[in-house]
């Protein structure tokens, strides 16, 4: 007795999970034992299993009563448990208190397994830097890197904060950030995230953002925040087991009266525990943000899923959600013999190199990169705030900017030349003149994501209806919507009319899912029935404001996370059916006899097992 006293207490001080596990095989030892008659103890030994896993049960539903009046399926096994144990069934209490413990470690390890998708994040985060100070390098923890910090990284180790690549070249696998599965080129100039692995080559990076500022550290704290307890149908499902509770009582007490037989009333209070009901909800959910971990999204909010299953209508912002939000070269055209298109492109491109506006390092950017070669150096540039440069180029002075600063120096533009068409479609012109003639303009798009009409088109076939609100001006906004197919349009958006468009929609019954990634669409994400924040090239604050964060900003996902949650309220629906369904037929085979206290309970757990498994396939689950 004492050898086995001892073998408890090392079990006991063992923690989580092992320590559930390590108690069920010994109670399940145990009720074996007790089954087949066997006492190496001068007990029986279903009192192991009373004890190790009945005891915790009785005295959780006791802490729930007294605490909160909390009527929850723990009162009713208690109950069942004592009466077991009253009427003699020392066996049937072993055995039920077991299974009750048996199906509440599957359910731990099942919904364990399935926010592990999620939670991986956590243990993605590096805890150490190579810092460069003084000329020499210091191993130092990641958390005491400071903004402006020079740092080393090796080949194999990961980024340890966000930051810009100063020296070196190399390629770093962002599959942790991006779900990408191919490593991504990186030279000097480049950013890098947090938490992404470097490949192959060593580099230099400055720290830009460190700490709970760097990119993985964001996409912890929306993890931690995925709480499946939050969805409002939980509550309801709560609401229901605690009737239910009450039913089973009342039921059990009036078959004893009618029949006299304790031991039906006993089985009802095991067959009739509402755990099934209970876990119907949170597995479905859990799931559910498993799968769209694997998409690319962050769940803030449990049940953020449930309500983007009744959206109606998705609001899109233009720049950086359907559209890369950075400008690109579309056209080059030159309007004198003088000098060819590739002239034009090379002496505006020469002419920028200086320029710190972004379109200038756009032109700079994408004449490097359709051309390549080396530009030709500038000298005496000058920056003139909303006109353009001034710069000489290969002997030229050349000037690259609105038609403004040509008039300023007396470049003459007439007469008019074709350039009104790409104004008219919502694209940026810049004009170019050499030694005081107008020699031609180039002509700058934010181009379409690859994915954006396949996206609408298939947000349509679900019934859901695309609509544009964004800030661009009028012409910008049509010919986007124009290729997109998206009949619903408004331009010129400041927050306040992206809210009040929202509030429109909502107040017709028709609830509205926003996607954005600017700040001024963070009041927006906010208004909405359900907030998306493009969480690659989304602000900080967007990202804040938002329900779920879609983080390698793909949004041909978009069909495939409202799909769903379709399919997980679905799910929902179906597993609090059956549990409702199996509860009150066990409760009437348990009136007339059929089941006792030990099938009993085989038969509840059996529907808990069914539910979870139910829930399970949402994790794997793809829109067809």
């Amino acid at each position: 007795m004492k050898a086995l006293m001892e073998k408890l207490e090392h079990l006991l001080e063992l923690g989580g999970i092992k320590k559930d596990i390590a108690l069920l095989a010994v109670s399940g030892v145990a009720v074996l034992l007790s089954l087949f008659g066997v006492r190496p103890l001068p007990f029986d030994m279903a009192w192991v299993a009373i004890i190790l896993c009945g005891v915790p049960i009785i005295l959780e539903a006791v802490i729930g009563l007294v605490t909160a009046f909390d009527i929850k399926a723990d009162v009713l096994v208690s109950l069942a448990l004592i009466a077991s144990v009253a009427i003699g069934e020392d066996f049937a209490a072993g055995e039920v208190a077991f299974i009750m413990q048996l199906g509440a470690l599957l359910e731990e390890l099942t919904v364990a397994k399935a926010r592990a998708g999620i939670e991986k994040l956590v243990h993605l985060t590096p805890q150490t830097a190579r810092v460069l100070r003084d000329g020499r390098e210091n191993i130092l923890p990641a958390q005491q890197v400071r903004v402006g910090d020079l740092l080393r990284v090796l080949p194999g180790e990961s980024v340890p904060v966000d930051g810009v690549i100063v020296s070196g070249q190399t390629s770093i696998n962002q599959a942790v950030m991006t779900g990408e599965s191919l490593p991504v080129d990186k030279t000097v100039g480049d950013e890098v995230s947090s938490g992404t692995v470097n490949q192959f080559g060593a580099f230099e990076m400055r720290a830009d953002k460190v700490g709970e500022d760097s990119s993985i550290q964001r996409m912890i704290r929306l993890v931690q925040s995925a709480d499946a307890g939050k969805a409002k149908i939980v509550g309801l499902a709560d609401r229901w087991a605690t009737w239910i509770v009450v039913i089973a009582l009342s039921a059990a007490t009036l078959t004893w009266l009618v029949t006299g037989q304790i031991i039906r009333a006993v089985t009802i209070l095991v067959v009739f525990c509402p755990c099934a009901l209970v876990l119907a909800t949170p597995t479905a959910i859990m799931e559910a943000i498993g799968n769209a971990t694997k998409h690319g999204f962050l769940v803030r909010e449990g049940d953020a899923l449930e309500r983007l299953a009744g959206v109606k209508v998705i609001a899109f912002d233009k720049t950086g959600t359907l559209t890369y939000g950075t400008p690109e070269v579309v056209d080059v055209t030159s309007v004198t013999d003088t000098y060819s298109k590739e002239q034009i492109y090379r002496l505006a491109a020469s002419a920028e190199q200086l320029s710190e506006h972004p379109l200038g390092k756009a032109i700079v950017r994408c004449c490097k990169k359709e051309m390549g070669g080396e530009l030709a150096p500038a000298s005496d540039f000058q920056m003139i705030p909303g006109r353009g440069v001034r710069a000489r180029v290969a002997g030229k002075t050349v000037l690259v900017g609105n038609p403004e600063l040509l008039h300023e120096h007396g470049v003459s533009m007439t007469p008019p030349f074709p350039a009104e068409e790409a104004v008219q479609n919502g694209c940026t012109v810049i004009y170019l003149a050499a030694d005081g003639v107008f020699a031609g303009y180039i002509v700058l798009s934010d181009t379409l994501r690859e994915e954006s009409a396949d996206t609408v088109q298939a947000l349509n076939a679900l019934g859901v209806q695309p609509v544009l609100l964004t800030g661009d001006h009028e012409n910008a906004a049509r010919t986007i919507a124009g290729r997109l197919s998206i009949a619903s349009v408004q331009a010129n958006c400041l927050p306040e009319d992206k809210l009040k468009a929202i509030d429109q929609y909502q107040a017709t019954g028709q609830p509205v899912c926003m996607i954005g990634d600017g700040i001024n669409d963070a009041p927006a994400l906010k208004r909405a029935q359900v907030g998306i924040a493009m969480g690659g090239v989304g602000s900080d604050i967007a990202v804040d404001a938002a329900d779920i964060a879609l983080v390698d900003d793909e949004v041909k996902e978009l069909p495939h996370l409202i799909a769903l949650s379709r399919r997980m309220m679905r799910t929902i629906q179906v597993n609090m059916t059956f549990s409702m369904a199996l509860n009150f037929a066990a409760i009437v085979l348990a009136i007339n006899g059929t089941l006792n206290p030990v099938v009993g309970a085989l038969v509840h757990n059996a529907g808990s097992v069914l539910v979870i498994t139910c829930s399970a396939f949402l994790l794997k689950w793809k829109r067809k």
